[in-house]
């Protein structure tokens, strides 16, 4: 079964990880740290790549069942395009020196949201498939 919108949001955001990890390797050599994140600036790359890694799967999980189950491209386009939004917004605040928290702060906030109404509404859908 074809996933259009899922497919577009998964090759979207790994462009993303790549580029977050493309900054990871860049900073370890301008600050001469191989392993651990001793160094702010390591810290921060590598949280912002990590983050990403932790988030990703399950917004795309989501968006795959949500577009299995039918839900219409107007949806998946506006929760791929929010969760895809809040990806590059907290990346982008985290990876800061100094922080753009404000950045961060919507970033999560937009994550949260698309993986709140995501789930509430794959819920809503196999609930009414079950008993509709």
């Amino acid at each position: 079964m074809p996933l259009p919108a899922t497919s577009l949001y998964a090759a979207l955001l790994a462009a993303l990880f790549i580029l977050l990890s493309l900054r990871v390797i860049g900073v370890r050599r301008r600050t001469k740290v191989a392993l651990g994140a001793p160094h702010r600036l390591v810290e921060r790359a590598v949280r912002a790549h990590g983050n990403c890694a932790e988030y990703v799967p399950l917004g795309l999980i989501l968006l795959g069942l949500l577009e299995g189950m039918g839900l219409p491209a107007w949806g998946l386009h506006a929760l791929g395009s929010a969760f895809l939004a809040g990806r590059v917004l907290h990346a982008w605040g985290i990876s800061h020196e100094p922080e753009v928290f404000r950045f961060r702060t919507a970033g999560m906030g937009l994550t949260f949201a698309v993986l709140g109404v995501g789930a509430a509404a794959l819920l809503g859908l196999v609930l009414a498939d079950a008993f509709g």
